[in-house]
């Protein structure tokens, strides 16, 4: 199998050796490995790199975003976490009387700070 370096990769897509590095991570694109251990980008994950960027500038994406929407897909406790998180209505606590609501929690958020 024909294939380029990291750094011939890079060169051909635009993306940095960094960058590279970072998508793999993420775990977006995933190049073969020589016997040596370097990484071998063949005609797929020139393909991958180049719709990912496509992806990216359509829909004006960070490659953050996209790593996490792939984690999310694969980690069915953090995709419900998440969905509850979304459907959850804010409920003022029922020992905080509805005048004292804000500054309740504005106290919460300074011991957090304060604690960190």
């Amino acid at each position: 199998m024909e294939a380029l370096t990291i750094h011939e990769a890079a060169e051909t897509t635009g993306w940095s050796a960094r960058m590279l590095r970072y998508v793999e991570r993420a775990g977006l694109v995933t190049p073969a490995r020589s016997s040596s251990g370097y990484r071998l980008y063949g005609p797929a994950e020139l393909q991958r790199l180049r719709t990912l960027k496509e992806l990216l500038a359509r829909f004006e994406l960070g490659l953050s975003d996209v790593a996490f929407a792939a984690r999310l897909s694969t980690d069915p406790e953090l995709e419900a976490a998440v969905r509850a998180w979304l459907e959850a209505q804010p409920r003022r606590p029922e020992h905080v009387e509805p005048d004292d609501w804000l500054g309740f929690e504005q106290d919460k958020h300074q011991r957090l700070l304060a604690a960190a």
